[in-house]
């Protein structure tokens, strides 16, 4: 049995607990009395939507599994509660200055997605981020707001930085973001063969040490900043071609993901001192970008761990606004518009992709009958299974891999034949549950023993692609929260990871969620005759869809944009569709249409040497050409 429950019959709350549901689904996904999951797009404030019956309402439009789900309204939402919290902080701390947020494109660049939050910002004038030449391009396209920030980060060549100067002259309000010392001579360059300039900021390389997997985007070996002495020259540079008075942004960033406030703060005040240095320097300043690193809490754990966070978003708020005021109050510099590029925490819980599971396999479970001419290695082990008991489990454990492993000697040897070998191992197999089954709950026993669970679990196979939905689960050990989206009132019996489709070992789930550490088993149920088990993948929304690759050549999934209807139920604003197979062969440089002419030609030769039938032709042709057409995932 996978799990236990405390008192009395299992319930809908039990389910929601096992999977930390609470804990890191507030206020967005939480159950209803019927065991699904359900979604609050807009938090306490709005409707709520049944994930299995809208699931199966866009199955019933032909939109098959895989399916990716934006909520549009949770963007709408991030960036209100964003916005709300630095409201609360500078109007507590009596802040003479204001929040101007962007979004960093490169979190999700999808069309829809980029559309989304530059509408819903407008009446905050959130801009957005580019870091690089094409995700310049997108900003240019879609940021009419001339009073919007259109950060320039990245690395930049002449047209880039010729590109920004003349988008400030249309109207928009572009920050080029000084990040390598040699861009300041292509500024220059730039800005005297256009006879115009940009805005600039400066990028420093804070000396603040950070924590977890982005540790290194600060200190001497980061990637990007200016160290004090370059920020200087640049700054001697700029005042030499009467550029300093168009510096106006210092920028620094600590990592994708802060999850120990107190890095923040260190960061925040070294960086404060710099933007009071620069504006004593004659720079006329005005902005601070405190960068990205507003982290998610994925585990629910609220703790100082990669997959978590030790403070909320009202936190993040106090300390920014109040550490920037501290430092620039006291020395009479006028306190910055502050600007941030929280793209992880604005986008991470708007998408949810749902897959099916085709099927599982484990470790054999029955136990072979003792037969009259049993070998005595197979005598052995039955004696073995029936011998086991709560007080010799770990004797009985070493005399299983002793006479397993004579079965496999006595094989090689040609002393036991196939049959028999396949024998040996279901007992083995036989007793390890036996074993796995009286083993106490409190974990004493000892670790050999103890693994025996993860040995004998379930492999769960998914309708899905690690590589391509959830590629940091595989690259980086990101953690998501993953787990059934149904039957949460039904107590799981089985202990599993998931498999995905691909033909790769790492296409795998297999640690999950447990308060602040991981776990390599899921609790999840028997899947039942001709029923749909449908796992959702959580708070994946920002940086997955663009990395993802196409392993196997396993492509994008069907996407949706839901947005809650006026008076109830859900609107689908956008269908997205995936990856034909067709799509994903021509992204490799194959032609289908030649593809199936060489196959055509290939049939007639079989037809006339008779070793194919006319109609076997045609079929097979028929095949092909549909399986073009064909999503690349499995379809029912």
């Amino acid at each position: 049995m996978a799990h236990t429950s405390t008192a009395g019959p299992w319930t809908v709350q039990d389910g929601a607990d096992l999977y930390g549901l609470d804990r890191w689904g507030d206020p967005y996904f939480s159950t209803n009395s019927r065991g699904h999951i359900t979604v609050q797009p807009q938090g306490e404030r709005g409707g709520s939507i049944d994930l299995i019956e809208l699931v199966e309402g866009l199955q019933a439009r032909d939109l098959g599994l895989p399916l990716l789900i934006r909520f549009d309204d949770i963007l709408e939402d991030r960036l209100e509660r964003l916005h709300a919290a630095f409201d609360r902080a500078i109007a507590h701390y009596g802040y003479a200055g204001r929040y101007q947020g962007v979004f960093p494109v490169k979190c999700n660049q999808q069309r829809h997605v980029v559309e989304r939050i530059v509408e819903s910002g407008q009446r905050w004038h959130f801009g957005l981020e580019a870091g690089s030449k094409a995700e310049l391009l997108i900003a240019l396209s879609l940021l009419n707001d001339p009073d919007a920030l259109l950060i320039c980060n990245g690395y930049k060549d002449q047209r880039y930085l010729e590109t920004a100067i003349l988008a400030r002259k249309l109207g928009r309000q572009p920050v080029v973001v000084i990040e390598q010392p040699d861009e300041v001579e292509r500024i220059i360059r730039a800005s005297d063969h256009l006879g115009a300039a940009p805005m600039i900021g400066i990028r420093a390389r804070l000396s603040t040490r950070s924590t977890g997997r982005w540790g290194s985007s600060v200190g001497d070996r980061a990637k990007f900043g200016l160290s004090i002495p370059e920020l200087l020259d640049t700054t001697e540079a700029l005042r030499n071609a009467g550029l300093l008075k168009e510096l106006r942004l210092l920028h620094f960033h600590i990592g994708s993901q802060i999850n120990d406030i107190a890095v923040l703060k260190d960061a925040l005040q070294e960086a404060g001192q710099i933007y009071g240095e620069l504006h004593r320097l004659g720079a006329p300043m005005g902005f601070l970008d405190v960068g990205g690193g507003l982290g998610v809490d994925y585990d629910g754990s609220r703790s100082a761990t990669a997959a978590s966070t030790n403070y909320s978003l009202q936190n993040y708020a106090n300390d920014v606004v109040a550490t920037v005021k501290e430092c620039c109050e006291p020395s009479g510099v006028p306190v910055p518009t502050l600007v941030s590029e929280s793209g992880r925490a604005l986008a991470s819980h708007f998408s949810v992709l749902v897959f099916d599971i085709l099927g599982t396999g484990a470790a054999p479970d029955e136990r072979p009958e003792p037969m009259d001419d049993d070998p005595l290695i197979l005598r052995n082990l039955h004696e073995t299974f029936d011998g086991i008991t709560t007080a010799n489990l770990q004797e009985a454990w070493n005399d299983v891999l002793k006479f397993k492993g004579d079965a496999l000697s006595a094989f090689r040897l040609g002393y036991l034949s196939l049959p028999e070998r396949a024998r040996a191992e279901q007992l083995a197999w036989a007793c390890a549950r036996r074993i796995s089954r009286l083993l106490p709950a409190d974990d004493s026993s000892p670790e050999e023993l103890r693994n025996l669970r993860a040995s004998l679990a379930s492999t769960y196979y998914g309708n899905f692609s690690v590589f391509r939905s959830a590629p940091d689960t595989w690259a980086i050990d990101q953690l998501f929260p993953v787990m059934p989206i149904h039957r949460l009132d039904e107590q799981p019996n089985q202990l599993g990871s998931i498999a995905d489709l691909t033909c790769d070992s790492d296409g795998k789930l297999a640690r999950f969620i447990q308060g602040g550490q991981s776990k390599p088993l899921l609790e999840l149920h028997s899947p039942k005759p001709d029923q749909p088990y449908l796992i959702g993948l959580f708070l994946a929304g920002a940086y997955q869809e663009v990395m993802g690759n196409l392993h196997n050549l396993f492509g994008s999934t069907n996407a949706v944009h839901i947005r809650l209807a006026p008076g109830g139920g859900y609107l689908l604003d956008h269908v997205v569709r995936g990856d034909t197979n067709s799509d994903v062969l021509e992204a490799m440089e194959h032609d289908p249409d030649l593809m199936l002419e060489r196959l055509r030609l290939a049939s007639e030769e079989a037809i006339r040497e008779q070793r194919l039938s006319v109609n076997d032709a045609r079929l097979l042709i028929s095949h092909v050409a549909s399986s073009l057409q064909q999503a690349t995932y499995l379809q029912g």
